[in-house]
């Protein structure tokens, strides 16, 4: 068996999570020959086209490397065989095919957002907050037909805490997930390594929620959840795509995105749904509590601290949150 360092790798990526792990092949002195990413796009209010940050890091670096619209083309599976690859890595890509997927003999592994059978979807780091848990972690596994299904290889765990969002997990799991990446090259290269069925897991018990992608619709919060679904719910949408309320003062009606809450579970007797300015936050009452917003977004103004929103924002009525 050829030892790390020798093994042809092309890398497949797209956001900034993807480049940690590139960046830890490429200072580790990894043998990286191409990497793969999205081809170049208009984005943001100018519609100025740019490139992958993958892609920036992969030029940067000198670094081969191919943009696919499709990825089965016959002209970039050619390409891509051309590098000869050994082992294709991917962190933050898309679903490959099989033609792409099985070209390399050590096959290509995967860096997922959870601790698979675990949230297998589109939005794993999302749906973990969500739903309120207090761990998450990686996974390396290798690809199959059905997404997110491969033998598990590594995986690495992280605590969740009270006040975490998806921003501040994201980074953990960016920076444990290159390590991980790098562990998986030299366990496949000394073969120390024994591949778990997901299936088997599943059967002896393990958790395997889903993590769909997720719509505008599936962002609002209300009145009617409780203090923790609550509070869960805008971190495990922050800072994207970002909670959304509805507020009512009277007969205007306002949208406001939510960034950061603080809950507080108690008993009281105020309506529920009323919300009401409490020294430098807004506060709604809930079946079960209180939640405070602390930061927030009228819709068509900036993001800003609560505080700032109520020196903009007079309320002429009562503010109630459907």
């Amino acid at each position: 068996m050829k030892i790390s360092k020798d093994i042809r790798i092309v890398f497949m990526g797209t956001p900034g999570f993807a480049v940690e792990s590139l960046k830890a092949l490429v200072e580790g002195a990894y043998n990286v020959v191409a990497v793969v990413t999205v081809p170049d796009k208009p984005a943001g209010r100018g519609q100025k086209v740019r490139m992958s940050e993958v892609k920036q890091y992969a030029l940067e670096h000198d670094l081969p490397v191919l943009q696919p619209e499709k990825l089965k083309t016959p002209e970039f599976v050619e390409a891509l065989r051309s590098f000869k690859a050994d082992l294709q890595i991917v962190v933050a890509f898309r679903m490959l095919p099989e033609i792409v997927w099985a070209m390399p003999k050590m096959g290509t592994f995967n860096l997922h957002g959870s601790l698979l059978p675990n949230y297998r979807g589109a939005a794993p780091l999302n749906w973990a907050l969500i739903n309120g848990d207090k761990k998450t972690g990686v996974t390396t596994f290798l690809l199959k037909h059905e997404i997110d299904t491969g033998n598990l290889l590594f995986q690495e765990s992280i605590d969740i805490d009270l006040y975490d969002n998806v921003g501040t997990v994201h980074d953990k799991l960016m920076v444990i997930g290159a390590s991980l990446v790098c562990k998986t090259v030299d366990a496949l290269a000394s073969g120390d390594v024994a591949p778990m069925d997901q299936d088997k897991m599943i059967a002896e018990g393990a958790v395997s929620n889903h993590a769909p992608k997720i719509f505008k619709a599936d962002c609002q919060v209300s009145s009617g959840l409780s203090v923790m679904d609550f509070h869960n719910k805008v971190r495990g949408l922050s800072p994207y795509p970002a909670a959304w309320i509805a507020l009512n003062d009277g007969d205007k009606k306002y949208t406001a995105k939510l960034f950061s809450t603080i809950p507080s579970v108690e008993s009281h007797t105020d309506p529920i749904g009323q919300v009401v300015q409490d020294k430098d936050m807004l506060r709604v009452s809930l079946k079960d509590g209180y939640v405070w917003f602390e930061e927030m977004q009228l819709a068509g103004k900036k993001r800003m601290k609560t505080v700032q929103f109520i020196n903009g924002f007079r309320i002429e009525k009562e503010l109630i949150l459907a």
